[in-house]
């Protein structure tokens, strides 16, 4: 410590000794956390390079940092800030604040895989002391920012590894939702996070404080008496707070260490700066948390020791750029009470007008008010130097003062509250507007406060307006937070964008939308009219699988394999409310086919990957980027995969995606590609091998096995073309004996399919089981089997109509309802994409007219025609001729079946009718022969 401040605060000292010694049963615990509160406010305020501690995102620590770089002029100011994010901070002038700096690897190298993506954010808004700073800094000629903070690498190097959540002072894990989660699932660096750690000392401050949550007890017993503090008195009040809570934080080693190891950090890299560009001490600044200035580490100021080492980096890749931000996103992130930061920003405006301080802003900042010049003026000239005094003794005793700008401006509530409150349906009057001011008022005196604060105006105007019962979409809370400011949300500006975002806003120029502006905004594309929408259609369509639902989203028009060009398309657009995700696409690469196709690449290649899903990558690979090259790159991994794979779970999607993938081949292409008839094969020979076990297993469910025979069956001309054998199709289907009875179902029609088994019988079965009341119960179980046969065997589809007429038209009303809700919820729930094929074919059998419907026979029961009598050898010269004429046909026709005769010499009779009429079974099996060929 410099001697000029020797004895600062004895005084100070003296009165603390005194008090530990009359509240504490013994003088030493109390009085040495005292004392080194005050020997911690001592020790920094001696430091010849002064240290400026901030609270994020205080009014009161952004009006005491603008005060004091008009009156200190600094040329080099020292910012506690991950060090590799200072390439963007010039870039904030492109963006209406708040807005976040962002560090991003989508793929790390040496952290564990699961931490994958890293994401570190530093929110930014006006009222904060560290825009003030680099406003200043970065348009000031002749003054250098200094980025000291660890990087963001560091960040995530000292993270505990065997603790998933970060756990740093100034980091916390982000657990708000989508709504207001604008950082993403990341870490958010702090400058300034003053909060206390232990538990115990946040509850008593907010017992004995009469508030509810941290931001009210920051707001009333901090803000508002530094609002207008002069500096040495603002600086040791920061200081003691700094200092008390990190005294009474909890021994946690770890935390401790990060803490300690961060501010050796700091502080290494500003003296080996200092030592490099010779700058003076006195004409730097350091900006840092209140919790890092009253640091005790050997490292500490300008001549503390130099053995700290900063370990290298890993070799993740780390992109930055900016993201928007919003003040719930920052309240969400780092346990701020809602509003909080709105309140914030109208503080800062109010201190602003209070003491006339003029704040920086960077020159051409997007969405920035235009301040005066009058307080800029006096505010600019230098104060004369002097040491620092002893503020605090005062400063603790002084009681806070209502003025009556508070009081003008409590009515302007009050008043503002009930317009709104009308707006929005509440029965609200003037008696209303007073009985709000009052009660604020009254609510402030029972907190033992001199003057109300928005948290009691939102207190008292809830308990006087809101009754019973909410009219609109917003109750009182919300229309005090929306009077307040609202949630500010950020915008990053078109030159601060990503080379990927700038590309997809200039390729989508021709739609005439303001892409840039949040909400959601319709895309009219007349691709007929205007063939240059073309090109906006495809950046849409490799949108919508890039971005999450909501910001890319088709209402007229598809993308298929093969299919017509559009004529015309729709499309709701809300790129401006999705614009982190949009920026984060630019951190992956510069275009965003590039970033699709290392998406599909990424996409196919995990461990986990099944055939469906590599398939999917295939498709997408030609419906978005028509590349026939990277389609045969993914279909080999695909054609890898299915070999490997032990289940069937992925067999529909397979089915669905090898029908659409031929028939774009056939139609697009001369020849199939050489992966997809390997697949074909492949497939065939696995799905064979597959079928027996999944038949009998329980894990395997009936729509799955259905895919497989569809594949088997839709498949086999092609398969039995590139050399499979359609035996070991008939040996899986023998092979297989389900337990099920929607699986046994499932293979009748699979026999059917292969001639193992006729209609006739597979009718004869159905009827034994309608015959069975035993088996009743479990029949709408044979019904679901049988509409998912309709998948591999759809000829089937009049058996299956055929088979449900039947249980309705045989069964009486006791059986039959009921199954009646079983059977409706089974072909709901199992097969709702296949009943239009069955809804189809029964309004083609059954009669479309209700008088018909008496006399109409369905076909199933309708008696054949009569087939006509042999006619004795007189009456049928012609059919006999035939035979005779032709005897090696009736020769091969009977050895077919087996039938052994010979030839009859006969001169009245051709020998071919007495052989027939000899042997009727025969002429009765060549009938059926001659009709089913």
């Amino acid at each position: 410590m410099s001697s000029s401040h020797e004895g600062t605060f004895d005084a100070l000292r003296s009165q603390l000794r005194e008090a530990a010694a009359s509240f504490a049963d013994g003088p030493d615990a109390l009085q040495g956390i005292l004392l080194g509160i005050v020997d911690d406010v001592d020790r920094a305020v001696g430091e010849p390079l002064e240290i400026f501690p901030v609270c994020h995102h205080s009014p009161a620590s952004a009006t005491a940092m603008a005060r004091r770089l008009r009156e200190k002029r600094p040329k080099v100011v020292y910012l506690e800030l991950c060090e590799d994010m200072a390439p963007l901070l010039t870039e904030l002038r492109n963006c209406r604040l708040p807005v976040a700096v962002q560090a991003f690897a989508s793929e790390v190298k040496g952290f564990p895989a699961d931490w994958a993506p890293l994401s570190v954010v530093a929110p930014i808004t006006e009222a904060s002391a560290e825009y003030q700073a680099i406003a200043y800094a970065l348009d000031t000629p002749g003054v250098e920012l200094v980025l000291v903070d660890r990087s963001s690498d560091h960040v995530f190097q000292w993270q505990d590894a065997a603790e998933p959540e970060p756990i740093d002072a100034d980091a916390e894990a982000l657990t708000a939702g989508e709504e207001v989660a604008l950082h993403g699932d990341a870490v958010g660096v702090e400058i300034g996070d003053l909060r206390p750690r232990f538990a115990e000392l946040e509850e008593h401050l907010l017992r004995h404080g009469r508030v509810r949550h941290w931001s009210e007890w920051w707001h009333q017993y901090v803000e508002l008496p530094l609002g207008d503090a002069d500096h040495d008195t603002y600086r040791q009040v920061m200081l003691l707070i700094g200092s008390l809570f990190r005294r009474l934080a909890p021994g946690d080693p770890h935390r401790v260490r990060v803490d300690e190891d961060r501010e050796r950090y700091m502080w290494t890299r500003m003296r080996r700066h200092l030592a490099a560009s010779g700058a003076d001490p006195a004409d730097c600044l350091y900006v840092c948390g209140a919790f890092h200035a009253a640091s005790r580490v050997a490292e500490f100021g300008v001549h503390g020791s130099d053995g700290f080492e900063i370990s290298p980096r890993t070799d993740t890749v780390w992109q930055h750029g900016l993201i928007p931000s919003s003040h719930a996103a920052i309240e969400a992130q780092f346990g701020l009470a809602g509003g909080s930061v709105s309140i914030a920003a109208t503080l800062w405006a109010k201190n602003l007008k209070r003491t006339g301080v003029q704040p920086f802003q960077l020159a051409g900042q997007a969405g920035a008010k235009k301040r005066g010049k009058a307080g800029a003026k006096a505010a600019a000239v230098p104060a004369p130097a002097a040491a620092p005094a002893d503020q605090l003794s005062g400063f603790l005793r002084r009681p806070p003062v209502l003025d009556r700008l508070d009081e003008d401006e409590l009515l302007g509530w009050s008043v503002e509250i009930v317009r709104a409150a009308r707006r929005n349906g509440y029965l609200a009057s003037t008696a209303d507007a007073i009985a709000v001011f009052e009660t604020s008022i009254l609510l402030a005196g029972l907190r033992d406060r001199a003057k109300p604060t928005p948290y009691d105006f939102l207190d008292a105007a809830v308990t006087c307006i809101e009754k019973d019962a909410v009219p609109g979409r917003r109750d009182v809370r919300r229309l005090v937070e929306i009077m307040m400011g609202g949630d500010r949300i950020g915008q990053v500006g078109y030159d601060a964008l990503p080379p990927l975002a700038r590309d997809v806003h200039d390729r989508l120029a021709a739609l005439g939308l303001k892409l840039e502006q949040r909400g959601v905004q319709r895309a009219l594309l007349d691709i007929a009219g205007q063939p240059q929408l073309a090109g906006c259609s495809d950046v849409l369509w490799m949108l919508r699988s890039l971005l999450p639902g909501g910001a890319v989203r088709p209402i007229m028009g598809e993308r298929g394999l093969g299919g017509p060009p559009p004529l015309q398309e729709s499309w709701d657009l809300a790129l401006g409310t999705h614009q982190r995700e949009l920026i984060q696409l630019g951190y992956e690469g510069v275009s965003i086919e590039q970033v699709l196709e290392q998406r599909l690449r990424r996409t196919a290649g995990h461990p986990q990957a099944t055939a469906a899903t590599v398939l999917g990558t295939v498709e997408d690979a030609l419906r978005y980027l028509r590349s026939n090259r990277l389609a045969q790159e993914l279909g080999t991994r695909a054609l890898d995969v299915l070999v490997t794979e032990r289940g069937v779970d992925g067999a529909p999607e397979v089915l669905r995606l090898v029908r659409t993938l031929l028939a774009h081949y056939r139609t697009a292409e001369p020849v199939l590609p050489g992966w997809l008839e390997s697949f074909v094969k492949t497939g065939y020979a696995h799905y064979c091998t597959r079928l027996p076990m999944a038949f009998t297993d329980e894990d395997a469910t009936v729509r799955q096995v259905g895919a497989m025979l569809g594949f088997l069956f839709s498949m086999e001309g092609l398969a039995l073309s590139l050399g499979c054998d359609r035996t070991q199709l008939e040996l899986a289907v023998a092979q297989s004996h389900p337990t099920d009875q929607a699986k046994t179902a499932l293979l009748w029609a699979g026999q059917v399919q292969l001639g193992a088994l006729t209609r006739q019988e597979l009718r004869g079965r159905c009827d034994a089981l309608l015959a069975n009341p035993l088996v009743l119960p479990a029949y709408p179980r044979y019904l679901s089997g049988f509409l998912h046969a309709l998948e591999p065997v759809p000829n089937l589809t009049d058996f299956v109509v055929e088979a449900v007429s039947n249980a309705f038209g045989r069964l009486p009303d006791p059986v039959l309802l009921p199954w009646l809700p079983t059977l409706i919820t089974t072909l709901r729930g199992d097969g709702a994409e296949l009943a239009p094929l069955l809804i189809r074919e029964a309004g083609r059998i059954f009669p479309g007219r209700l008088d018909v419907l008496d006399s109409w026979v369905p076909p199933w029961l309708a008696q054949p025609a009569a087939a006509p009598a042999l006619r004795r050898p007189g009456g049928g010269p012609r059919g006999l001729a035939l035979l005779a004429a032709h005897p090696a046909a009736c020769d091969a026709a009977a050895q077919l079946l087996g039938c052994e005769g010979v030839w009859l010499s006969v001169v009245d009779e051709p020998s071919g009718a007495v052989l027939l009429g000899e042997f009727p079974q025969t002429a009765v099996a060549l009938g059926r022969l001659l009709t089913a060929r």
